[in-house]
């Protein structure tokens, strides 16, 4: 038996970095997770574009661009928009917040490349909508981990 008389009072960790540290690990584990889900769904669509006779030729060189340029983008740029929720949740009050203005804005600036590309109308509008589906697999997932109460 133990004498102590117990207060219940419960005691947390020293400071607020157990949970931003706890708080870095989610984002990061659930960003990359995103990243999976849109590459693979960028390159499901763009073999289905291909399917129904989008021919993804840009006139630059003429080359077509192939499935795997698709997933190699999509998941580079996918793990860009990582870095910056992170540098944003150590950087910001409203990560949220300022997260969703950046990646809309760096989203419609991704979309003028394909419209300069000089391509085809439906390469042009296949692209446009291959830019699309990544951002609206990792737009709502990093905001949403980013999101605090005060957000």
């Amino acid at each position: 038996m133990n004498g102590t008389n117990d207060t219940g009072i419960v005691v947390g960790p020293a400071s607020g970095r157990t949970s931003h540290t706890h708080r870095f690990r989610r984002l990061v584990g659930t960003g990359f997770i995103a990243t999976l889900a849109a590459t693979a769904a960028t390159t499901l669509a763009a073999a289905l574009a291909r399917a129904i006779g989008v021919d993804f030729e840009v006139p630059e060189g003429g080359e077509t661009i192939p499935l795997s340029g698709f997933a190699v983008v999509t998941g580079f740029f996918s793990v860009m928009g990582i870095a910056i929720a992170v540098a944003l949740l150590r950087r910001s009050a409203r990560p949220a917040r300022r997260f969703m203005w950046t990646a809309v804005s760096l989203t419609a600036i991704s979309l003028v490349p394909p419209l300069l590309s000089g391509a085809n109308i439906t390469t042009t509008s296949a692209l446009l909508g291959l830019h699309l589906v990544p951002a609206t697999v990792m737009i709502p997932t990093l905001a949403r981990s980013l999101r605090t109460r005060t957000d």
